[in-house]
């Protein structure tokens, strides 16, 4: 908790990172409170007073973003978007940091044939393409928002074990991980106590950067329609619009969904910029 607060309060610390965090405050908010407060069901198709289905209806005050050629309120799906985008995002960052951040801690405390063995295996997956094994998972297994989770997870997390591995390289030379050796300390605890906590902030910095892939790699699954068919989330009201061919005449339809996902992605992106220019420095100036 403590460290989380010291990465809050040194990303507060730059004006990019402090709007940045407002942003991101305020998508967490919607993503909490979204479905609470959505004026309408976002699956209910709307009529008028003439008892005519709303179809493709701009703006007004009993819907904020119009409606959809289906009827549908298009603020209450933006409402109920927000908390898959961030859900699918969050969980995806989080396992792709504890995955790749093990895995670059081992191979490069230990060297030799075990860092052979686990970058091999990262190589592997590597040359994954990314999008398309991601998609297959799905076709195979199910659409969910688990599964996409779980398919985005197991392709992320080679670049941070890369670069998690590379820092650790130059930290195990270091005198504090020889003098925890000379006091009897065994391996792991040397892993895990002394290294693990100097290259937390790296694994922070690529955790905000997984989080922003994850949120666009989300969308774009859904708005190819390979989504979980049970939520609401920007990128299937995207598709939605597009598969209706008639985006081109509603432009609140499409509009709404592209600008949360840039901004949301874009405060995401910035909050580890202002933390990486912590770490670093001479990154300011660039």
């Amino acid at each position: 908790m403590a460290f989380l607060l010291s990465f809050l309060g040194a990303v507060w610390k730059a004006p990019t990172g402090r709007f940045s965090l407002v942003l991101l405050a305020l998508f967490l908010v919607a993503a909490i409170l979204g479905p609470l407060v959505a004026p309408h069901d976002p699956m209910l198709r709307n009529y008028g007073p003439d008892h005519k289905l709303l179809r493709l209806a701009g703006p007004s005050w009993d819907h904020w973003l119009g409606t959809t050629l289906m009827g549908r309120d298009i603020a209450s799906q933006m409402l109920h978007g927000a908390r898959p985008a961030l859900l699918v995002g969050g969980l995806t960052a989080f396992g792709t940091v504890a995955i790749g951040m093990n895995i670059g801690l081992v191979a490069g405390y230990f060297g030799g044939r075990t860092d052979d063995v686990l970058m091999r295996i990262t190589d592997m997956f590597l040359g994954l393409p990314f999008l398309p094994f991601i998609i297959i998972v799905l076709s195979l297994t199910g659409r969910s928002l688990t599964t996409i989770v779980v398919a985005m997870t197991l392709v992320m997390w080679r670049s941070t074990a890369r670069v998690i591995r590379a820092q650790v390289l130059s930290l195990r030379e270091m005198p504090f991980v020889a003098a925890a050796r000379i006091t009897g300390a065994s391996d792991l605890a040397i892993v895990y106590r002394e290294i693990a906590p100097n290259v937390l902030p790296l694994a922070l910095v690529n955790a905000a950067f997984a989080l922003a892939w994850a949120i666009i790699t989300e969308a774009s699954i859904g708005f190819l329609g390979f989504g979980d068919p049970n939520s609401i989330t920007w990128g299937s009201i995207l598709y939605d619009a597009y598969a209706s061919q008639t985006m081109y005449r509603a432009p609140w339809w499409v509009v709404p969904p592209g600008i949360a996902i840039m901004v949301l992605v874009s405060a995401v992106y910035f909050v580890g910029r202002a933390y990486e220019e912590v770490l670093n420095p001479r990154l300011r100036g660039i």
